[in-house]
Order: C-alpha cells, then sequence, then structure tokens
C-alpha cells in the first residue's frame, strides 16, 4: 500500500542539457553530467537543470508514442491511432495492445522527474539570486511537478503523494514508503499546486515567453485538470470496476464530485481570458480559404501566433527533431522518406465535419442519391445510384476550413502537387475493379490512358495500392494527415522542426464551454460567446447555441490530431464503447469509364484489413509496476 520514497542526497547527479550554438535553453536535451552542487552555484546552470526538468515533462507531443517520450522509432505509430481520429496504414492494433501490455507506462519517469524537482526545491533557499528569482524558480518547479502529477494521474488514479525528498535509512524503510491517496484527493492536489505555483510565478518572461511558465500559463493548466476531473468523476460509472482499488476509491469518483473539480476548470479559464493576454490568431478570416491558411500556417509555426500560443515545447534544434514530416507525408511529396503516408484519418472523423451551408451539424460525404445512405460500408452495389464529380475534391469543397487545413483529401494540393488518391476503377462495360492493379497496364480511352490507382508510377500517387512494394506509404482510408507538415523542405529522419502547442488558448476556450455546459456553473453568455468565436475563425458567420452536441463536436474538429482526443475519451469514459470490437472504414474514390466523359464517384468500404478493435473496461488505468517490492494497492486488472 505504500511506495519508497525517492532517495536524494546533494551527490546525486543531474542530467543537464548542453547544446553549444543553442539560443534558446529551454529547447536543449540532455548530453552531459555534473555534480549538483556545481550545477547550482551558477545561475547558467540552474537555467540548464530547469531546462532539463522542461525536457522531462510528460508533454505528449510529436515525440510521444508507445514506447514513451522523446522517441522517433515508432514506425510512424501515432496517438491519434489510439482513438477515433486515425489508424495507421498497416498497424491495426488499438489503444494499450502494445508489446503485449499497456503502453506507454510513466510511472519510473513520472517519480524520477518529481524526485528532480525535489532536488531543485532543497536548493532554492540556498541560491545566490534575489528573492524575485528564487520564488519564480519555485513557481516553475511547483508548475512542472503539478505537470508530472498529472501526467501519473491520467494513467493510474490515486497516487502516492510525495511532497518533499526525502533521506534514505537502511533501519527505517517503513517511513520511507507512501500509501496511495484517493483519485480525488490526488486531482485535488495538483489543483491546489498549480494555485500555488500561480502566485510564485510571473507574469511574463520576456524573451522566453510561451517556453517557460507564467501565471497564466498554470492556470491554463489548470483548465485543463480541472476539465479532466470533473468529467472523469461525471462519467466514471459508466466503466464499472471492482477490486480493492475500487472499494477504497483509490479509483474512481461520484457524479457529486464534479461540480468542485468544473468550477475549478471555469475559475481558471476565466481567469486566463480575463487577463487579456492571449487570444486566437487569425480571428476573422473574410473566406473559408484564407481560414484554411491560417490554420496552415499556425501549426507549421506556432511562433507567428504568439497570442494563441500559451506554451510551446521547442522542435528547432539540431538533434531533436521529429518525423512527422517523416512519417505521415503523403507519397507524391515523400522527398525520399521510405514509408510515409501512414496517419490515415477514419472516414467517421472526416464526416464529423460540419459544410457552411448546413452549420451546426456533422456533414458525412453523400456518395448515392439517397441522402441518408451514409451508414453502407459493405462496398461498391451496382444497383445504387452513385453521385458523379468531375472533381475528387468536388465532395469536400463546402467543408469546414479545418477539414482543408488538417487532412489531405482526394485532389488536395501540397508542396505544388495534386494529391492522388483512388482506389480504383469502374471499367467502360461497368465492371468494378476496385483495390486491385488489374488491368495494370491501363484503360485507354480516347486517347487518355487511365490507371487503376489514379497514375502509373508509385511515386505518382497516395492511396489504395496494396501491392506489398508500396502498400505502406498509401492511405487505405482515403485521407492522409496535413496538420504540421511543412510545406517545403524534406522529409527526412529527425529534420521536422515544427514546434509543438501544449496549451494554446482555443483549448482554454473549449475547456470553458465543455465545464459548463457540463455542470450549469459559469457563465452561459461567455461560454456561447468563446464557442462561436473559434467557429469564426474557421469561418463560420453564424453563431450556434451552447449544447453538449455542439461543444463535444466543436472540440474534436478543433484540436483534432493534437493528442488530446485520447485523454478526452479516457475522462468521459467513451474508449470502451467506440472499441467494442469496432471495425475502421474506408472511403473509396474511384473513376467511373463507363460514363462519358469519366468521372468519380465516393464507395463506402471496409479498411483494407477487418481487424476489430477491443477495448476492456480496465484498460482505463495502467498497471502499477513493482507492486510486489512498494506494496502498493493495484488498479483493477480484469
Amino acid at each position: 500500500m505504500k511506495i519508497l520514497k525517492y532517495i536524494t542526497s546533494a551527490l546525486l547527479v543531474a542530467t543537464l542539457l548542453v547544446a553549444p550554438g543553442c539560443n534558446d535553453v529551454l529547447d536543449l536535451q540532455p548530453q552531459d553530467k555534473m555534480p549538483l552542487e556545481n550545477v547550482f552555484s551558477d545561475p547558467n546552470g540552474l537555467k540548464l537543470y530547469l531546462a532539463n526538468l522542461y525536457y522531462q515533462m510528460p508533454v505528449e507531443d510529436f515525440r510521444y508514442g508507445e514506447e514513451g517520450w522523446h522517441s522517433n522509432t515508432n514506425g510512424g505509430r501515432n496517438r491519434a491511432m489510439y482513438t477515433d481520429e486515425a489508424i495507421h496504414t498497416e498497424w491495426l492494433g488499438n489503444y494499450g495492445v502494445a508489446n503485449g501490455y499497456m503502453a506507454p507506462h510513466y510511472w519510473e519517469q513520472g517519480y524520477r522527474l518529481i524526485r528532480d524537482v525535489h532536488l531543485l526545491m532543497d536548493a532554492i533557499p540556498t541560491l545566490d539570486v534575489t528573492d524575485q528569482v528564487k520564488d519564480n524558480t519555485m513557481g516553475e518547479a511547483l508548475f512542472i511537478r503539478a505537470y508530472a502529477y498529472f501526467g501519473l494521474a491520467m494513467r493510474y488514479g490515486g497516487l502516492p503523494l510525495i511532497k518533499e525528498s526525502q533521506k534514505y535509512n537502511p533501519n527505517d524503510l517503513e517511513s520511507l514508503k507512501v500509501p496511495r491517496s484517493t483519485e480525488k484527493e490526488t486531482f485535488e492536489f495538483i489543483l491546489d499546486e498549480l494555485d500555488a505555483a500561480t502566485e510564485k510565478l510571473p507574469d511574463s518572461w520576456g524573451e522566453e515567453e510561451g517556453r517557460r511558465v507564467n501565471k497564466m500559463v498554470a492556470q491554463a493548466l489548470k483548465s485543463r485538470v480541472g476539465l479532466y476531473a470533473g468529467s472523469l468523476a461525471k462519467y466514471w460509472h459508466l466503466a464499472t470496476l471492482q477490486g480493492e482499488a475500487v472499494d477504497k476509491k483509490l479509483v474512481g469518483m461520484t457524479p457529486g464530485d464534479a461540480e468542485a473539480f468544473f468550477a475549478a476548470s471555469i475559475a481558471a479559464s476565466e481567469t486566463v481570458i480575463n487577463s487579456g493576454k492571449y487570444s486566437l490568431y487569425a480571428p476573422t478570416p473574410s473566406t473559408p480559404e484564407e481560414a484554411t491558411e491560417n490554420y496552415i500556417k499556425m501549426f507549421q509555426d506556432p511562433n507567428i501566433a504568439p497570442m494563441e500560443a500559451i506554451f510551446i515545447r521547442g522542435f528547432n534544434v539540431v538533434g531533436r527533431g521529429h518525423n512527422y514530416d517523416f512519417w505521415f507525408s503523403p507519397a507524391q511529396v515523400r522527398a525520399g522518406a521510405p514509408y510515409p503516408g501512414r496517419m490515415n484519418p477514419l472516414v467517421e472523423m472526416v464526416d464529423l465535419f460540419e459544410e457552411y451551408s448546413h452549420p451546426g451539424e456533422p456533414a458525412p460525404i453523400t456518395t448515392t442519391t439517397d441522402p441518408n445512405d451514409v451508414d453502407d460500408y459493405n462496398g461498391y452495389n451496382p444497383s445504387k445510384n452513385y453521385l458523379h464529380f468531375d472533381e475528387p475534391l468536388d465532395p469536400f469543397k463546402d467543408k469546414d476550413a479545418r477539414l482543408h487545413a488538417y487532412t489531405v483529401l482526394p485532389g488536395s494540393m501540397m508542396r505544388g502537387i495534386k494529391i492522388v488518391i483512388q482506389a480504383g476503377l469502374i471499367m467502360p462495360d461497368g465492371t468494378p475493379q476496385i483495390r486491385t492493379g488489374v488491368p495494370s497496364e491501363g484503360i485507354t480511352l480516347d486517347g487518355v490512358t487511365y490507371w487503376p490507382w489514379g497514375a502509373q508510377n508509385p511515386d505518382d500517387y497516395s492511396g489504395f495500392n496494396s501491392n506489398s512494394s508500396v502498400a505502406s506509404r498509401n492511405t487505405k482510408t482515403g485521407y492522409s494527415m496535413r496538420k504540421f507538415l511543412q510545406e517545403t523542405g524534406t522529409a527526412q529522419w529527425d529534420a521536422g522542426t515544427s514546434d509543438w502547442m501544449d496549451i494554446r488558448y482555443a483549448e482554454v476556450l473549449l475547456n470553458y464551454t465543455e465545464a459548463v455546459i457540463e455542470s450549469g456553473l459559469g457563465d452561459v453568455d461567455k461560454a456561447t460567446k468563446a464557442l462561436n468565436d473559434i467557429r469564426r475563425r474557421a469561418a463560420f458567420m453564424d453563431p450556434v447555441p451552447l449544447t453538449q452536441e455542439n461543444v463535444f463536436r466543436e472540440r474534436r474538429v478543433e484540436l483534432l490530431f493534437e493528442n488530446k482526443r485520447d485523454a478526452d475519451m479516457k475522462r468521459r469514459r467513451e474508449h470502451h464503447v467506440y472499441f467494442n470490437n469496432r471495425l475502421a472504414w474506408a472511403m473509396l474514390p474511384i473513376l467511373d469509364l463507363s460514363v462519358s466523359p469519366p468521372k468519380y464517384i465516393f464507395v463506402r468500404d471496409l479498411f483494407h484489413a477487418a481487424v476489430e478493435r477491443p477495448f476492456p473496461i480496465n484498460w482505463y488505468y495502467y498497471p502499477i509496476p513493482g507492486i510486489e517490492a512498494n506494496g502498493l494497492i493495484q488498479n483493477p486488472t480484469g
């Protein structure tokens, strides 16, 4: 029931960040070591030690995968693929099955970071700096510790709350053990930590603003934590677990616990909103096309949007790049990367985006003359009256600007190239040749040759070829990823330099709207305005009411691929409902040669491999490692 507290002493060694020639110390990575007394005796050493703590924070960024943090060796697996956002071209598993257990674990990493924070806290009173610097440094330490505990709480529930360094005493090991607090107490502690951090943090860091935490960063994280805990309390009963950990409330809360957490989220969100420090980037585009370009630019370089980017993790240092461009660029713009196109947005996610002609409701792509025919995934049916389109992009033209900014659709332009995504042909005699390369020589009509995949050369198309030599670089859902990807440069290993917005203003607005609609607390008019401000930035001119459906949908489309959806599905207990032996689907663009001139049709079908994906409810909590030694009560495992 207890955990050994981490041993600390003045002789422990801290990992430092050194990268000569870099101007932003907080973007450095661990490469060297030196004794702590040397670190804290020099202002630059203190800054480097802080940089190491920032680096250890469990930010779910570009390099976050099933192996954990700061990893680029995951074969293009991304957290979106553990949700209803996307699926991998080849890897067809779902949440929690990597290497036969739930991953990424965070227990040891999290408590290692907490230990390192305590080393800093111990040293702060001895620092040869002003009291203001001491306070600011303590504020950063409190924030980082809260961030670490939040990363742990999301995965394990109630935690051993170690609040200070402990000395190792071989004659009294029991005194070094800390029992798990309840899940409710754990989240209350994190919120209190963030308020304590806020009191000590500065309003601004000048040139380092956005990359070091200030008062509003702490409140923005509190906005996120409060919403997570409130939702968890409200919906925990939807996936009922049993066992000693449940009986002792180490995991589990009740709907009665939700109000206080939602209230905390609302208060923190209002603090950020009312500060006037942040705002939406490019909030009033004149056209959807302008909105699309604004979104593309903001995620390619968040530094152009300091008014929106509340907290950034940098990737512009040599050796600290990411592999999003390498793994996810469509095949036609892969720039030599051998396995691109691996992030396949799911059909139901694309269908969720609204049309400007029908605001306030999802707009599934209509493929036949029957507008209600949007749920048949049985493939091509010659008895259906399919709609015909001159261009494969035509069905998507009225869709939300964010869809075009975040995804590559059939016929999208990227890096000056028209992206070809085609799943086959309807032959002149009406015979379907779908998801097969036959006839490989193409079909010539009126002097024009048409190819099953839209082009003859594999480098000239980006979809559906299932031949083993090129299958791994072709989308299988009909869609590919665009968000964050660069329009210039190369898609080489570790070459991605776009920075990651861990917290941005739009998320705070969405946290606020959701906490208000879920709790009945807060200012409904202000929440309605926040919701519609986000939509106005996406070029929706007419407001929509503040409803749960509108709020939930807006969050999903605005934050698509930002590694927030996994946590959202956890806190609202949606994972086991969605992954109820679920199959993935595909939208097949097919060129119909039986009409003149040839036109495109779209067919809903199963993903190329029909693999059922489950989610047992005990996966909502990770098993705690090492309970034989630390004596902690284990989370439900069956």
